[in-house]
């Protein structure tokens, strides 16, 4: 007999947009109506936060899509840490569904154990029984300041463990819930796994690797994808075809009148996209405008934002709010400054070809930034050129820098920024931009302030 898996992930600041939030629930629900198999619903993490309402309420508005549908089985990603374990800990307590999690620790005990998280889980279809087991992401220390407390450990290892312990009980298919981004790949190929279901980078996935089905529905909550097994076939479910499921839609609408973040700040008149094409390609008008106000506001030589952290969403359009811009950078980060030399500004901006990062496509670009023009050498894998108000970047002299605090203790974004080098800081990311919007509105343009060039 096949088993059906209807697999999400990422869904992050899609409560933002309460029909949208509304559409996830109906197409579960759709798929679980149709004439075939009962499906499982699977989450592999960053399905609590960031995002406007996340923010506010510590990743709960999940529970809102939760209790809605009751998912069946889910992992966590480095997002859901978002508020620090105990939060995360909370929304385990009271959702509905079974969160696995095979290599997260604390103080030496397997994380939320005592809330009910599992290593694995066995799941019954008719007389078919499936194993399930989640990994995290071993850089989530790294990647998220709240999860520090956290140990993460070699998921590969740990998911070694998990199927031995799952092939022991005699389940009849394995499938692994993984928020490892490109590793999804390595853990395909070294443990006895059936299905991948992964997340961690927005982009869609749908491929077959020695046997096991890899997939990723990609951030947003548009698509959800169902795996039936052991044939391997996927189909994909669009959102937006999904009926609207009201209760939803007017639970999240009434937390939003709540937040009190409904000031309009500027109007917008040219739409600014902030889709994952435009934020991880090259220079964007919403990068522009993020790295202007950091610099703008901070009075600093040269702004940057790194591109993972500008969140998908609808584009700015007519008047936008506190909650707009919170929704561009929802996190609690400030916006800090860094004194420089120029030679050490160079080292930072060699961080800027993101495609190693273990949550990137090869070919992103991973930075946008004001106030400095560059050119990147695409053959060499450096920055070529690069000027500060017209000017060539001077190994000797000093520059001030304006960015995301997170930049300056992530091991893998920008690692040549160091804490050291942190001389001033200013309020959070999103009351930047609304001091900046009050101020000079919101018009930004592509001006030619990163060039991509394939070298001699």
């Amino acid at each position: 007999m096949s088993v059906r898996l209807l697999h999400y992930s990422d869904l992050e600041n899609v409560y933002d947009d309460p029909t949208q939030a509304a559409r996830v629930a109906g197409a579960i629900r759709a798929v679980r109506q149709d004439a075939g198999p009962e499906p499982i619903v699977m989450g592999s993490g960053d399905n609590t936060a960031p995002g406007v309402l996340s923010l506010v309420s510590s990743g709960r508005q999940a529970l809102v899509l939760y209790d809605a549908v009751r998912p069946d089985v889910e992992t966590f990603g480095n997002h859901d840490f978002d508020y620090g374990p105990e939060a995360t800990r909370d929304i385990v307590r009271d959702s509905p569904q079974t969160w696995v999690s095979s290599n997260a620790y604390i103080d030496g005990e397997r994380f939320g154990a005592g809330a009910g998280v599992e290593a694995w889980t066995v799941l019954a279809r008719g007389d078919e029984r499936v194993g399930v087991f989640g990994v995290l992401d071993d850089a989530t220390p790294s990647l998220n300041p709240a999860a520090g407390d956290l140990s993460v450990g070699d998921p590969i290892a740990f998911a070694q463990e998990a199927v031995e312990g799952l092939r022991e009980a005699g389940v009849d298919y394995v499938v692994g819930l993984s928020h490892l981004g490109r590793r999804d790949e390595t853990l395909a190929t070294s443990v006895d796994v059936d299905a991948v279901l992964g997340g961690h980078i927005p982009s869609e996935r749908v491929e077959r690797l020695d046997g096991t089905v890899l997939t990723r529905p990609g951030s947003g909550g548009e698509v959800l994808l169902e795996i039936t097994i052991p044939e391997g076939t996927v189909t994909r479910h669009e959102v937006a075809d999904a009926p609207v499921v009201e209760a939803v839609a007017d639970e999240l609408r009434a937390r939003q009148r709540a937040t009190g973040l409904d000031e309009v700040v500027a109007h917008v008149s040219e739409p600014i996209e902030r889709t994952e094409t435009r934020v991880f390609r090259g220079e964007s008008r919403i990068g522009n405008f993020v790295a202007d106000a950091y610099r703008h506001v901070a009075q600093a030589d040269v702004g940057l934002q790194n591109s993972g952290g500008v969140r998908n969403g609808p584009p700015l359009a007519g008047p936008v709010t506190v909650a707009d811009l919170v929704s561009v950078v929802p996190f609690e980060e400030p916006v800090s400054v860094a004194a420089l030399s120029g030679a050490e500004l160079l080292d930072v901006l060699s961080g800027a070809d993101g495609g190693g990062l273990g949550f990137a496509e090869p070919e992103w670009w991973h930075a946008h930034v004001s106030g400095i023009e560059i050119v990147w050498d695409e053959a060499a894998g450096r920055v070529r050129e690069a000027r500060v108000a017209g000017e060539a970047v001077d190994p000797d002299r000093e520059y001030t820098l304006a960015t995301t605090d997170y930049l300056f203790y992530s091991d893998d974004e920008f690692p040549a920024l160091e804490e050291s080098h942190r001389v001033g800081q200013l309020d959070v990311q999103y009351e930047v931009l609304a001091d900046y919007a009050r101020a000079q509105g919101i018009d930004p343009a592509l001006e030619g302030r990163i060039s991509r060039e394939r070298g001699d």
